[in-house]
């Protein structure tokens, strides 16, 4: 009979362990910058929340070009709390729409978090000589 009891304690104890997870919540998951003369560095900080009951580490981030670039959280987010995720943008040799997704990797999940940046790059204006 104790040992019964002793594991129906331990799985319960498992199960409260198990129950504790990290939550990424994100204010806005898009951000869509105004038209901007080419050569401008953008940047926009998005706010994460952790709304889970464990605390929420952001690893690592993947982009395809090295024009983005993220600036990560130095300390896990605990509950409850909240944390800017800086997103830089440079518009160099970029022409037109531009349209960035940014892969943020965590420990709520396997799968990656998304975010976005939006601008439409216009030439500058050259003066007349």
């Amino acid at each position: 009979m104790r040992l019964y009891f002793a594991i129906i304690i331990i799985a319960l104890n498992s199960a409260l362990g198990f129950g504790q997870a990290a939550e990424f919540s994100i204010d806005k998951s898009v951000h869509k910058f105004p038209s901007t003369e080419q050569g401008v560095v953008l940047s926009h900080t998005f706010t994460v929340t952790n709304t889970g009951n464990a605390p929420l580490i952001i690893s690592n981030y993947k982009v395809a070009c090295t024009c983005t670039k993220v600036v990560l959280p130095e300390h896990p987010i605990q509950p409850g709390d909240t944390a800017g995720l800086q997103v830089t943008f440079d518009t160099s040799d970029k022409y037109y729409f531009q349209d960035r997704t940014i892969y943020l990797f965590t420990n709520e999940r396997e799968k990656p978090e998304k975010i976005r940046i939006k601008v439409q790059v216009i030439e500058p204006k050259v003066a007349n000589s």
